[in-house]
């Protein structure tokens, strides 16, 4: 029940233009996101990297309106990676394919995407672009991409996609993304989805998770397992031990701030930990689908909050 509400008030347009330019909302923001600037995610990012992890950078916004909106996306897009590779950061970027103009124009998103990852792949040393995934309207959509991303010359092992534990059609995808050599970003997934699609029951997406994450591992290709729950990772760790996979041979992947203690603990046992890092004036929908996906944030914020 608080799931569903919380996925349906990060849809509301009249609470998100509250919340964004509110004082309070600001204040809460803080914990979850870097900031509004590029400069402030550098700045987080150089401390994540300073603690022993890596960093995933990605500017908060999606389903733009017109084409100047999506160049200006891909620009500060491009301008991050500048930077990243100025200051020898252990980082990359993840970016919504609707921040790049997908329902303005594909082929201008097709373009823009495609640049992203030629500067990714120009680098010394070469960097990565993950693309995120959204609702389920663009699943199909954001996988062709991916795959055709991928395909291009010199674009090999650049380029990556996320896949969501709770779909369906998850299990399939993951196989024809191995089959092309490329790497995956596993979530359980964010956005409310109807029951012909998408496991409704935590018990059976956490259960598909497990599977999806044995077809990871097993692949050889380089896969982040992003989880913030210690079942979750406690069965990770424990296919890895059995079947004598490295602990280099992939990563676990949270969010910037949540569960801090739980990414430190790791990075000091030795497992490689990448903390994905939003910023940017776009906060609200992102926050209250964090919240959906671990409710238990929520009290932590009101605790935070009342403390004054």
């Amino acid at each position: 029940m608080l799931k569903a509400l919380l996925i349906s008030l990060s849809e509301n347009r009249r609470m998100r233009s509250i919340a964004e330019h509110s004082a309070i909302g600001k204040r809460v923001s803080g914990r979850f996101v870097a900031g509004t600037s590029i400069a402030d995610a550098i700045s987080v990012a150089q401390n994540v990297n300073r603690v022993g992890a890596t960093v995933s950078i990605d500017n908060l916004g999606e389903n733009v309106t017109n084409a100047d909106e999506a160049r200006h996306s891909a620009q500060l897009y491009n301008n991050i990676l500048d930077e990243i590779g100025a200051r020898g950061l252990q980082a990359n970027v993840s970016v919504k394919l609707t921040h790049l103009g997908l329902d303005v124009d594909a082929n201008l998103a097709r373009e823009l995407a495609s640049n992203l990852v030629a500067k990714a792949a120009s680098m010394n040393p070469r960097n990565f672009v993950r693309i995120d995934m959204e609702g389920s309207p663009y699943t199909q959509r954001t996988l062709d991409f991916v795959h055709e991303l991928h395909r291009q010359p010199g674009h090999a092992g650049v380029v990556g996609a996320v896949i969501q534990s709770y779909l369906h059609r998850s299990e399939q995808d993951i196989a024809n993304l191995i089959a092309d050599g490329i790497r995956v970003r596993l979530c359980k997934g964010a956005y409310k989805e109807p029951p012909d699609i998408a496991y409704q029951k935590k018990s059976e997406v956490d259960q598909n998770y497990v599977k999806l994450m044995k077809m990871l591992l097993k692949s050889g290709i380089y896969h982040g397992i992003a989880t913030h729950d210690p079942r979750m990772i406690e069965e990770t760790m424990s296919f890895s031990a059995r079947e004598k996979i490295s602990r280099d041979a992939f990563e676990f992947q949270m969010l910037y701030g949540v569960r801090r203690d739980l990414q430190m603990k790791l990075v000091r046992e030795g497992w490689r930990m990448r903390v994905y890092v939003p910023f940017g004036e776009e906060w609200y929908p992102y926050l209250m689908r964090r919240l959906a996906e671990r409710p238990a944030n929520l009290l932590f914020i009101v605790k935070n909050m009342l403390r004054g």
